[in-house]
């Protein structure tokens, strides 16, 4: 076990290097850089350009355009006047000690950028996970153990319309219904908490959080309950259907003892693979259009305003940040297997 886990870790640092490269490669392919846009600003006469437009004095001269030594410090101060390949290194060496530089676009560090938005991607992202596995789970083993009845048929009608419905089309329908649209205005519209929340009780405070998450943690988490439960179902009904299940039965065991003494811990294996994963990104779960239409300020539109206006800081110091997250959920969701079943080892002897 500890080799296996040693070689894992070792097979992370290429990987890591690997997407950081490719992702790196394409961005200096991308039209509109950020001295491309800083310099059409300028030009412009733009009010944007914070940092930039205040540490240089640049003086737009018509048809000639910027001076050549203005142009050199607009490079100097992006670090655009390295090499491409000395960039690289340099940024590795920085991400690698956990600094990840300034946004371009909002002029502050990217790590504390992030956590700005964290609170915002971590309730969306947990509450969904939580609703999602502690609801699916329990569905499908008894959509499994009660296959083909009417609790099954009604069901599975009723998640695969919820999956059928977009996540945006649905919060656009809840809003009408339920917050302030054109029935019942329930439920606000705008943030994680009211604007008193400082004045309220604990137990109003949390009243009060669930109540401005309870449309957009619906609109994330509906789509997902279809594909989970099914997912259930079918591992479960294919252990159900096994020989040592009607061997268990032979014996004269309660249909309780089967399905939790012998059918979960093989039926829940395959959910296993994705649970460290899920949970460990459910910190970092952002959606634009979902925090766009209950104006939430979160890693999904962090993350399209970062696109948008070639903020590479961010763009490549959280690709960096989540593809370590991922490969370490990956590694925990394999090595659950062997918590879960031990009849599964990961020593490369036989015999």
């Amino acid at each position: 076990m500890l080799s296996y886990i040693l070689r894992r870790l070792l097979l992370m640092i290429p990987t890591l290097f690997g997407i950081m490269l490719i992702t790196f490669t394409i961005t200096q392919f991308v039209p509109g850089v950020p001295v491309e846009r800083m310099i059409a600003n300028l030009e412009s006469g733009g009010a944007q350009g914070g940092e930039v437009a205040r540490s240089t004095t640049t003086v737009y001269r018509g048809n000639k355009g910027l001076d050549q030594d203005r142009l050199d410090e607009i490079k100097k101060l992006y670090g655009f006047d390295k090499p491409a390949h000395i960039r690289f290194v340099t940024m590795m060496k920085n991400y690698l000690l956990l600094d990840f530089g300034d946004s371009y676009y909002h002029h502050r560090s990217v790590t504390s950028l992030v956590i700005s938005k964290l609170p915002v991607s971590m309730s969306l992202g947990f509450w969904s996970f939580i609703i999602v596995y502690g609801v699916c789970i329990p569905l499908g083993i008894k959509k499994a153990v009660r296959d083909g009845s009417r609790f099954d048929f009604i069901s599975s009608t009723i998640i695969l319309v919820g999956y059928a419905i977009p996540g945006f089309v649905l919060a656009i329908l809840l809003i009408v219904l339920f917050g302030g649209g054109s029935f019942w205005n329930i439920f606000p519209l705008r943030g994680l908490v009211s604007d008193n929340f400082s004045q309220l009780s604990l137990l109003h405070q949390i009243m009060d959080y669930l109540w401005h998450m309870a449309l957009p943690i619906t609109s994330m988490a509906v789509s997902s309950l279809a594909v989970m439960t099914m997912l259930t179902k079918n591992c479960f009904l294919e252990e159900i259907r096994k020989q040592y299940v009607v061997t268990a039965r032979a014996k004269g065991l309660s249909e309780n003892q089967v399905l939790y003494g012998h059918i979960f811990r093989n039926g829940i294996i395959p959910l296993i693979t994705g649970f460290p994963g899920a949970f460990i990104m459910s910190f970092f779960t952002g959606s634009l259009l979902i925090e766009t239409i209950f104006s939430l300020d979160g890693m999904g539109l962090l993350a399209y305003e970062s696109i948008l206006n070639r903020d590479y800081p961010v763009v490549l110091g959280t690709l960096f940040l989540f593809t370590i997250l991922g490969l370490i959920a990956r590694l925990l969701s394999d090595l659950s297997y062997v918590v879960i079943d031990p009849r599964i080892t990961f020593d490369n002897t036989t015999g």
